[in-house]
């Protein structure tokens, strides 16, 4: 990458179009801020064209003093444009067919989309200072076609043209092609990248998309999103970070606040095995494990708990734990037992943790470390 990957979160808008999903005006607002502070540049706050409510929520938004820029996502009417002028955004993202599947469900041909262009996009332009057009379902359109409408929306001053893996039908290598393809037509245009989760391949592609060429991405926290989600926000920056050392400058440490507001907010639980936030992304059982782990952190695990706002985890004592972390559990609790005793506690510890299928809590360690059957 060339440049600082540009991060938009569009967890208000795409995100709250997840089935089911309603944000009140206080989490809105809370969910912002913490955006804000984690230094997300700009966010996608909303659909104005859905209403009186929605353009006041998005307002008040607008107004709060947030330090990011804020977008409103638009159909290619002047209706929603005129509504984006009322909820008062510094811009708009105006989504166009590009798909033959797309434009005939709507009716619509080629020319349809070129020439609305050309007449939304001059009226937007004179009522805000950022437009960016959007390529909805890029991934399955005529390239040819596709190439035409980018040509088009950079000619007419379009500040960034979303090009929009809209069912998630792109693959890493495919996503890649596709981007280099469109940076060597046009190489000086700016591109975003909107992915999502249909086949599981959301932040993949959105990465190897800012790597081979893309400039900006979509994100939502937790991959929150229509269907199977989005590209997750805090998934893509510990990648950037981590596996592609590219020190970005969102703040790191607010994603696991981020993360659970937003599960709570939308009533959608964080798989426990979610990357970076689920609840066991960074706990360890294994006796193997647990034994480096002791000596090194780094051994097992490549995210530190305070990079994201969370604390090291303590061991879970299961089915595979050793005698290393038992050993550490006792000393922590000042807790002596003869050495002799320990293989015996250990398989206690074991056998109760199989009948219950589970990893069991410190409290259910130390009673089985206080009977005396376990320490004679």
């Amino acid at each position: 990458m060339r440049q600082l990957p540009y991060l938009i979160d569009t967890t208000l808008r795409d995100g709250e179009q997840a089935p089911g999903v309603v944000f009140h005006l206080n989490e809105k607002l809370r969910i912002a801020a913490l955006l804000d502070k984690a230094r997300v540049p700009e966010i996608e706050v909303g659909t104005p064209a859905m209403g009186k409510k929605e353009i006041g929520d998005i307002r008040t938004l607008v107004n709060s003093g947030f330090k990011f820029k804020t977008l409103a996502w638009c159909r290619a009417t002047k209706f929603d444009i005129d509504a984006a002028v009322k909820a008062g955004t510094n811009g708009v993202n105006i989504s166009f067919p590009v798909s033959t599947i797309h434009q005939l469900a709507m009716a619509k041909d080629h020319k349809w989309v070129i020439n609305t262009m050309h007449e939304v996009v001059r009226y937007a332009s004179s009522k805000f200072e950022y437009v960016a057009i959007g390529a909805q379902d890029a991934s399955r359109a005529e390239f040819h076609f596709l190439s035409d409408f980018i040509g088009e929306a950079l000619w007419l001053g379009a500040a960034r043209v979303r090009i929009a893996d809209t069912v998630g039908i792109l693959n890493p290598i495919t996503t890649t092609r596709l981007i280099r393809k469109i940076k060597k037509y046009f190489p000086n245009g700016q591109f975003e990248f909107h992915a999502h989760n249909d086949l599981g391949m959301a932040t993949a592609n959105t990465l190897v998309a800012l790597s081979s060429g893309a400039g900006a991405a979509s994100l939502t926290v937790n991959g929150l999103g229509e269907r199977a989600g989005n590209a997750a926000l805090e998934e893509v920056v510990m990648a950037l970070e981590l596996s592609f050392d590219i020190r970005h400058k969102i703040d790191t440490s607010t994603l696991g606040e981020l993360s659970q507001f937003v599960s709570l907010c939308s009533g959608i639980p964080i798989p426990d095995n979610k990357p970076i936030t689920g609840g066991k992304a960074l706990c360890h059982e294994s006796g193997i494990h647990t034994n480096f782990l002791l000596k090194n952190r780094e051994t097992y695990q490549i995210i530190k708990a305070s990079q994201i706002g969370f604390i090291e985890k303590e061991f879970i004592f299961g089915k595979h734990s050793g005698k290393t972390a038992l050993l550490s559990f006792l000393d922590k609790y000042d807790i002596q037992i003869p050495c002799e005793n320990y293989e015996k506690l250990l398989n206690k510890i074991k056998a109760k943790a199989i009948m219950l299928k589970r990893g069991l809590s410190n409290e259910e360690v130390l009673l089985l470390v206080g009977k005396n059957s376990v320490i004679k």
